[in-house]
């Protein structure tokens, strides 16, 4: 029961996933942009490859659970599945009143729960629902639109709607409308989920600054690090290590060291260019490693205030001195080529979820990576990754790991 996170790198107990499904085949080239999608996925191979990706995990050891049968689980309480319907209407932009109630008598006739949360992240689409005779102005203008609510493509990325720290959670402010959709679904088993109602917040949804799970790595019982990029902004650190240090009670987080990465969709969140993968050794996209600014962050000594520190020494330096190593090995995606670092890195090459230590999960496609990490010593656990790549996410993003050993 509950949540316990105090590093990246020790044996995985259980795991949260999520398994592709309809949302998917209502993605379209016409939204692709909108839904933060590059292609298309074919939903019957892409179900494969995260079905293998699953059996790897219990093959280790790894407790597999599934987001969408937690959600389940919540709403067979009769009371709570009306309030979680009017917040998904109300979150998903639909204001015409007619409409919203048709929404709703649809949605609250979906008598088993496990359909209901299928169909609220598929997205609904117009001819699901009956015509009515009368539209808004709204509808006339939006006829071409083919949804009432927007599927949710994103969801098999399940890193980034929360993040475990310690046995509390981020529940993170999306950086887009498409994607803060999704953390409705952990709102809701963190509120009534008999296994995860009592775990506290560092961050919450209805906070005004983005920060997304794929920023936030825990390195070890006192230290963690946020990347400062695309998803996460500067303000949302401070919120939150202002949550950490001084508004909850119980932590062991000393120090969150701040990583400036490049804003870019490439470079979308720290775990896709840099990744722990032992006890001393890291995956990293060399482009980043040159102008690289690193701050420690740490409660200053009086008023609830911050102290935040540049780190002018280099990033081996930084992980050697915060985690208490004497040497610690950078290996760059690609090998260090250029080319080959920009292809394997779109591809999530330094993506990597470890299940033990020097024990990670990895793309298929990115060979050259991974035989450069087995030259290293890393037992490389190989998932097929055709389709599941088309999401701009690796295998650390399609993972949210609720416990590990300690």
């Amino acid at each position: 029961m509950g949540v316990h996170i105090r590093n990246e790198i020790m044996p995985l107990k259980k795991v949260l996933l999520h398994r592709p499904g309809k949302e998917i085949e209502n993605l379209t080239p016409e939204y692709l942009e909108r839904l933060l999608f590059d292609d298309i996925p074919w939903l019957e191979e892409a179900q494969k490859e995260h079905d293998a990706f699953a059996q790897v995990l219990r093959e280790n050891g790894t407790e597999v659970v599934y987001l969408a049968d937690l959600a389940a689980a919540v709403l067979q309480d009769e009371t709570v599945k009306p309030q979680f319907i009017k917040q998904f209407i109300q979150e998903a932009g639909i204001t015409d009143p007619k409409i919203s109630e048709a929404v709703y008598a649809y949605l609250e006739n979906i008598s088993d729960p496990k359909t209901l949360v299928d169909i609220t992240m598929a997205g609904i689409r117009k001819k699901d629902l009956p015509q009515t005779d009368t539209v808004s102005l709204g509808e006339l203008t939006n006829q071409n639109y083919p949804f009432l609510t927007d599927p949710m493509p994103n969801l098999y990325f399940t890193r980034d709607p929360f993040a475990v720290i310690g046995d509390k959670i981020s529940l993170n402010r999306m950086y887009s409308v498409t994607r803060n959709r999704e953390t409705l679904y952990a709102d809701y088993i963190f509120k009534y989920h008999p296994d995860y109602k009592d775990t506290k917040k560092l961050y919450n949804r209805d906070y005004t600054h983005s920060i997304e799970g794929g920023d936030i790595l825990n390195l070890s019982e006192d230290v963690i690090a946020i990347g400062i990029s695309q998803r996460t902004t500067s303000e949302a650190i401070e919120e939150l290590a202002k949550n950490i240090f001084f508004h909850t009670e119980g932590n062991s987080i000393t120090k969150i060291l701040a990583i400036d990465i490049p804003k870019t969709r490439a470079y979308m969140h720290l775990d896709t260019v840099f990744t722990q993968v032992d006890v001393d050794k890291f995956t990293i996209h060399p482009h980043i490693q040159g102008p690289l600014q690193v701050f420690e962050i740490t409660a200053a000594d009086k008023n609830e205030e911050l102290k935040i520190d540049k780190l002018n020494i280099s990033l081996e330096q930084i992980l050697e001195k915060y985690l208490h190593l004497d040497k610690v090995t950078l290996i760059p995606c690609g090998g260090g080529d250029d080319i080959t670092a920009e292809r394997e890195q779109w591809n999530d090459g330094s993506n990597t979820l470890c299940i033990q230590p020097g024990h990670v999960i990895v793309y298929s496609r990115n060979y050259v990576t991974n035989e450069l990490l087995r030259d290293h010593g890393i037992q490389t656990h190989v998932i097929p990754s055709s389709e599941l790549s088309r999401g701009r996410g690796g295998p650390r993003c399609m993972s949210m790991p609720l416990l590990r050993a300690h």
